[in-house]
């Protein structure tokens, strides 16, 4: 009797800098569930490889030449590719991070991850969840959210508090708790619900707000001021 191995999570590498795409190569393609199917030095060649190679999930730089992360994630998310997108970032928070969020990346990762931590954030983003570190996401959510305001990047969404008016009370407290990077059944397990009542929640919360997933609730809530700083 045979039993059917699920495919393995189909990855693209984009990042200007050779050492960084071997070594996430190697890293990856040790993983028996992953395997790494092609490279890319910049955001032109990462979008055509996305239509060529049809990935699950796109490791992405933001400071690359020519088109930069933060334009190739816009057009891989506009074109509604199948693909999610994890931006590379470092611990001095490139500034473009907040942005890529907002653009419709499905999550972050620090350069510096360990094998462990790749794996499983490709595995996390993959499977259409969002990578919403707690002790990372506060810090990076908040910080750009001030930049972006100040330097007019985007702008904070249109009518936020409209918005919210749309949510019950119990959709605005599952918001909270995904913003600060609370998994489902973290989440069921604080309001004592069962975690596919958390999903149902949080697929109405997309639904109401208009947004594309959970990383997009979280930057939400911040600039609605749902949550602060320290909250």
């Amino acid at each position: 009797m045979t039993t059917d191995v699920p495919a393995p999570i189909r990855v693209l590498i984009a990042d200007d800098q050779v050492m960084v795409r071997e070594g996430f190569s190697v890293l990856l393609n040790a993983q028996p569930d992953i395997a790494v199917v092609g490279e890319a030095v910049d955001g032109r060649q990462a979008i055509a490889q996305v239509v060529a190679l049809r990935p699950d999930v796109v490791l992405m730089d933001i400071r690359m030449p020519e088109v930069n992360g933060l334009e190739a994630t816009r057009e891989i998310v506009a074109a509604d590719a199948d693909a999610k997108v994890l931006v590379l970032t470092t611990f001095d928070l490139d500034e473009y991070v907040y942005q890529a969020l907002r653009s419709g990346a499905s999550g972050f990762l620090l350069k510096d991850a360990s094998a462990r931590q790749l794996g499983d954030a490709v595995r996390v983003v993959a499977a259409g969840e969002a990578l919403l570190a707690p002790t990372i996401t506060k810090r990076l959510i908040t910080t750009f959210s001030r930049i972006g305001e100040a330097a007019g990047l985007g702008g904070p969404l249109p009518s936020p508090q409209a918005r919210l008016a749309e949510l019950t009370e119990r959709e605005n407290e599952v918001l909270v708790l995904v913003a600060q990077g609370c998994s489902n059944a973290e989440i069921a397990e604080r309001l004592i619900v069962a975690e596919s009542t958390v999903k149902t929640h949080v697929s109405r919360i997309l639904v109401k707000l208009g947004l594309r997933d959970r990383t997009q609730a979280a930057v939400f809530a911040y600039e609605a001021r749902l949550v602060t700083p320290g909250g």
